[in-house]
């Protein structure tokens, strides 16, 4: 059987079906079909779309809110850049034996060259060089270059050979 003919088939009983009605049946259902077809397209088209601009309307002023943030950040963003970099307290070996000194922390030895400092610690907690490696690249931009550790018997006790390096901001521009 072609699908033609299945059609054809299902179109003549249709008919047929219809023909057996009277005028008033015809009425009805025309007027069923018609509500049917209305309430398939409202609920097909006109639901979705009122519901989402409703939707909308409720998060607008939110998103109308985060838009100003986006443009006030934005423009203190670029007011920012516009600024010239804090200047930092050049590395030397004084503040360095000093901010270690404060951490208690000893360096074995502690020597500079240039921009960079080579420090050597025996026997040191290695949270308390952490820390203070961290406190040295928040406050005076001083990052490890390289570093090596060695644990010692006590546990969390290291011996360290570090790198140091100060970055004045003249290669971030």
């Amino acid at each position: 059987m072609s699908l033609v003919s299945t059609y054809g088939r299902a179109r003549e009983r249709a008919a047929g079906y219809w023909i057996a009605r009277s005028e008033q049946e015809r009425r009805y259902l025309g007027a069923g079909f018609g509500v049917v077809l209305l309430a398939l397209v409202y609920m097909g088209l006109i639901e979705p779309a009122v519901e989402g601009r409703a939707r909308l309307q409720r998060s607008l002023p939110e998103l109308r809110q985060q838009a100003a943030q986006l443009a006030s950040m934005a423009d203190q963003a670029r007011a920012l850049a516009g600024q010239a970099p804090v200047p930092v307290t050049p590395m030397t070996r004084e503040s360095l034996v000093a901010s270690l000194t404060a951490r208690g922390i000893t360096p074995g030895s502690l020597t500079l060259t240039g921009e960079y400092a080579r420090l050597q610690v025996t026997g040191v907690s290695f949270a308390n060089l952490v820390s203070w490696l961290d406190a040295q690249r928040r406050e005076n931009r001083i990052a490890v270059q390289e570093g090596s550790f060695s644990a010692q018997d006590p546990v969390g006790q290291v011996d360290a050979n570090l790198t140091l390096r100060q970055d004045n901001g003249a290669a971030a521009r």
